[in-house]
């Protein structure tokens, strides 16, 4: 018993309630209107007139719902009041072809809404009276019902059991006219075909620029963390004995870190969504740059450059930096002292990037996320690359990129 009496002492029941009779409030400006045709017709029956009244009112109550403005105030004011979850609606997005189901849903809902409103606070307004005033004597104590042509006259003790049915029933409608508008709300206020395939289109976006987000926190901070580190530990240790060199390796520092300010800006912007600068392109051009930053570290590269490296452009470029730099970054983290072999050809096909790099017992340890090597596979088979990397004899790793031209257009 009381889990039936509990919806009809909730607040969001009687919000609901008057969200319905506000719709139906709304709706009175267009009766004027909707009178119209009927009084330029007096010599039709009366029936006539008043299905007349009705149909020109709803029409006139659609017309309304036409507008793109009224639709988002309405599902904003059901999302407050119905406690129904609606997302926004999709500016600007309308699949061609849609127009009969789903333009005409919010009039449809916009005419639900001020029907049941007007049905539930007429029907919800004569038992409220009526519970109110028969215990009272305020209509001579008495009531009489008739049904299939029988009449039963309410007085005395039973006018407040009378009464009090009444006021229940009149707080059932008011929970039916608010669950009526619950149910009907998703289905005519939310999101349609269209707007669904618009919104997982979004979401779409979203975790990709997100994703490729992470691949440029994790390639650039993360490889100008390791090189810092280590240029630091550099600095450190010859600081005294060779001082040139600590400060050739703190001058690395600030070139590196400058630049991974410039990547986390543009980062940080994208996050807040907010208009950051332009993002921060590295190419293959950019890689004796990187070449220096390693050296500077206490690394020793042997770079093997061949073919025009700068008919290299675009994404297959930037995909390459990004390779190399990632390559670069393990062989530093995981490497021995030994030189690091670096194989860029470029040839019409495509290009290939090799980084071979001496293992052992290491001296320093870094932490990594272990997301590198995936990383660097998912972004070479998006770009419809082959991508391997495994011991290459007992003490060295290999790092073998093919990327094709055509893939990376």
């Amino acid at each position: 018993m009381i889990s039936k009496i509990r919806p009809l002492l909730r607040g969001s029941t009687y919000a609901g309630a008057l969200f319905a009779f506000g719709g139906a409030l709304a709706s009175l400006p267009l009766l004027p209107f909707a009178l119209v045709p009927a009084l330029s017709w007096p010599s039709a029956p009366e029936s006539v007139q008043i299905l007349l009244v009705l149909l020109v009112w709803a029409v006139l109550v659609a017309l309304v719902g036409l507008a793109r403005p009224v639709r988002r105030a309405l599902v904003v004011s059901a999302r407050r009041l119905l406690r129904v979850p609606l997302p926004d609606p999709v500016a600007g997005r309308r699949a061609s072809g849609s127009f009969a189901p789903d333009r005409w849903r919010t009039p449809l809902w916009l005419v639900l809404h001020a029907a049941v409103g007007w049905t539930g606070a007429l029907a919800s307004g004569v038992l409220f009276i009526l519970g109110v005033s028969l215990p009272g004597n305020w209509l001579g104590g008495e009531a009489r019902a008739t049904l299939l042509g029988t009449s039963v006259r309410v007085s005395g003790a039973w006018s407040w059991v009378v009464a009090a049915v009444c006021l229940l029933l009149a707080a059932a409608v008011c929970v039916l006219v608010t669950k009526t508008l619950r149910w009907s709300a998703p289905r005519l206020l939310g999101p349609s075909a269209a707007e669904r395939l618009a919104l997982a289109a979004e979401r779409e976006r979203l975790l990709a620029e997100r994703n490729r987000i992470a691949h440029e926190l994790h390639d650039s901070i993360g490889h100008t963390l390791t090189a810092a580190t280590i240029q630091a530990a550099v600095a450190g240790e010859v600081l005294t004995a060779d001082p040139t060199a600590a400060r050739a390796a703190m001058r690395s520092i600030e070139e590196s870190t400058r630049a991974a300010l410039e990547d986390l800006d543009y980062v940080l912007g994208v996050l807040r969504e907010e208009q950051s600068a332009a993002a921060p392109t590295r190419t293959l051009a950019d890689l004796p740059e990187l070449l220096d930053r390693l050296r500077h570290a206490g690394a020793v590269v042997e770079p093997h450059l061949s073919g025009d490296l700068a008919h290299v452009q675009g994404t297959l470029s930037r995909a390459a930096y990004r390779i190399l730099q990632e390559g670069l970054t393990n062989a530093l983290r995981h490497g021995t002292g030994d030189p690091i072999q670096v194989h860029v050809t470029a040839t019409p096909d495509g290009l290939d990037l090799t980084v071979i790099n001496r293992t052992g017992t290491r001296t320093r340890t870094f932490p990594t996320s272990g997301h590198g090597l995936s990383g660097l596979a998912e972004r070479v088979r998006l770009l419809h690359g082959q991508f391997h990397s495994a011991p290459d004899g007992p003490h060295h790793w290999r790092l073998a990129v093919q990327l094709p031209v055509r893939g990376a257009a």
